[in-house]
């Protein structure tokens, strides 16, 4: 049985910047300029729908970096409607994320596929990304939740990629410490990297006493991210 039909998608970031065949990065990764345009499907992570205030602000700064044909949002349908359930396992969830993006495959063919999740949302997006299907480009993992609850290490789903994946780590994220992850990434059979966001929590707030101490500014620190994303999503798009 088909899942359910999801609601509408949030409306796309506007494009604010055109990427030229002579631009960087994308001239620097063979990318020519349409293809330069990809379509990103971002998911939410166990707390938070695809409204709140972190998602629809990295919605909007990916949009822009990428020029991406849209960045589709959506709800998994636990949090659906203002409902707050509590999520169910992440496998549970991946038939209808699947749904999701082959919906917005066929609404704009013909542009690469990128795939990007916070926190759960990593997790199902690399869940995903398996499927026999769909072709995909690159994962970004935004707080990628590599312990569970119980502190054992997740990493199965992990060493089945074989799409470049891109991790984006605040370095004091408890849910991901950065040794378990180097452990996990040494062992990967896909291409992949890691960008720290130093002093980040889960959802890569830095600490106030953390800036002052450090002169680490938080919208630098993100738009450090985000460029380092840019980078990695048009360096595989050229090689896919």
């Amino acid at each position: 049985m088909a899942p359910d039909a999801p609601p509408s998608p949030q409306p796309p970031a506007k494009r604010r910047r055109k990427i030229h065949a002579d631009d960087e990065p994308a001239a620097a990764a063979g990318v020519p300029p349409a293809a330069a345009s990809p379509l990103v499907v971002f998911a939410h992570g166990a707390g938070a729908p695809s409204t709140s205030e972190w998602m629809v602000k990295w919605q909007k700064m990916m949009g822009e970096a990428l020029d991406a044909v849209e960045v589709v949002t959506f709800d998994y349908p636990y949090i659906s409607g203002g409902k707050r359930r509590a999520p169910p396992k992440a496998e549970k969830l991946v038939d209808h994320h699947l749904y999701v993006v082959k919906e917005a495959v066929a609404k704009f063919p013909g542009h690469p596929l990128v795939l990007m999740g916070k926190s759960m949302g990593s997790r199902v997006s690399c869940m995903v990304a398996a499927a026999e299907d769909i072709n995909v480009a690159a994962v970004i993992c935004l707080g990628y939740p590599l312990k569970g609850i119980n502190g054992a290490v997740r990493d199965d789903t992990l060493l089945q990629l074989r799409v470049p994946t891109m991790f984006v780590q605040g370095s004091k994220d408890g849910l991901c410490p950065l040794d378990k992850l180097e452990s996990t990434r040494k062992k990967m059979k896909c291409e992949n990297e890691l960008h720290v966001i130093d002093g980040g929590d889960h959802s890569f707030k830095i600490g106030k006493k953390f800036q002052e101490s450090t002169g680490v500014n938080q919208d630098e620190a993100e738009r450090a991210a985000v460029e380092a994303i840019a980078h990695f999503v048009l360096k595989s798009i050229g090689e896919n």
